[in-house]
């Protein structure tokens, strides 16, 4: 339920079953788990009543309030880019989780979630509006039928301009990581690049995904010795201290389907995100 209330938005939900406010935050509500970190910070979020500055257990049948100032509204969790009867593509801030952006989508009639981004990764993703769709746009995920190119701010300078990486992925679960090995462990997986800018220390990537498994791109980049700035779960910890970044350098920039006669209307089209990366 959306309200006012002094100037403020209210955004109140009840808790169907046992889960952290965070958890519940970013799997209902793209705004507040946009802005979650500030409303906690000024105990802008009520649980049945009570206020809260904590990531809390909550039960159910809780009842949570959100409270936005005009500026946290403003400040769009994400954009949509393109819909029809049965597609919609959005552009996605880092800091919000997939599964907050597909339960607004929801709330706006059918939606099929298809594939997701790092909370701290930003740029384009593509949900379904019908069943048909969604079985249509999973077999082009499956079949590599999916062109997705994204732009990443790496340390240092990579001695080949342009490479096609093959390595191996291994979840670890207990960590929640992925290892990355170069002889036979795990999934293989295929990562190219190509060296868009240089600076004194870093630079500017494209990077095509020729697989898509969880990490990849973050952890195929560390394992070379180029992690991307920013990232906290396989980057440089010292050079993002230095840097002051906490959130990783990282856009899904470009999404491109070919090979689904069922979607016409999108067949072939380079869907291209507003967001970019600068040296």
């Amino acid at each position: 339920m959306f309200s006012s209330l002094g100037g403020r938005s209210v955004r109140e939900y009840t808790v169907s079953e046992e889960t952290s406010l965070q958890n519940f935050t970013d799997t209902h509500d793209a705004q507040a788990s946009f802005v979650l970190r500030a409303l906690l910070k000024r105990r802008d979020v009520r649980i049945n009543g009570v206020k809260t500055g904590e990531d809390v257990l909550l039960h159910a049948g809780d009842r949570v309030q959100y409270f936005l100032t005009p500026a946290e509204e403003g400040k769009r969790a994400f954009s949509v880019l393109y819909a029809d009867e049965d597609a919609i593509v959005i552009d996605k801030e880092s800091g919000v989780q997939s599964e907050a952006v597909f339960s607004a989508l929801q709330r706006e009639g059918e939606c099929h979630f298809l594939h997701r981004l790092d909370r701290n990764t930003e740029g384009l993703m593509i949900f379904a509006r019908k069943e048909a769709a969604a079985r249509a746009l999973l077999n082009a995920f499956r079949e590599h039928r999916v062109r997705k190119r994204y732009l990443a701010l790496v340390k240092g300078t990579l001695r080949e301009k342009h490479a096609v990486l093959k390595a191996y992925l291994k979840k670890d679960a207990a960590s929640s990581r992925v290892r990355i090995f170069d002889r036979p462990n795990g999934e293989p997986i295929v990562t190219e690049y190509r060296v868009l800018e240089e600076g004194e220390d870093r630079s500017l990537l494209e990077i095509t995904l020729h697989t898509g498994k969880t990490h990849q791109i973050r952890a195929h980049l560390a394992h070379i010795g180029h992690p991307v700035l920013g990232d906290t779960k396989y980057g440089d910890a010292a050079l993002n201290r230095k840097l002051h970044l906490t959130r990783q350098k990282l856009i899904a920039k470009e999404l491109c389907f070919t090979g689904i006669p069922e979607l016409p209307a999108i067949e072939g089209v380079r869907f291209f995100s507003e967001k970019s990366l600068k040296i």
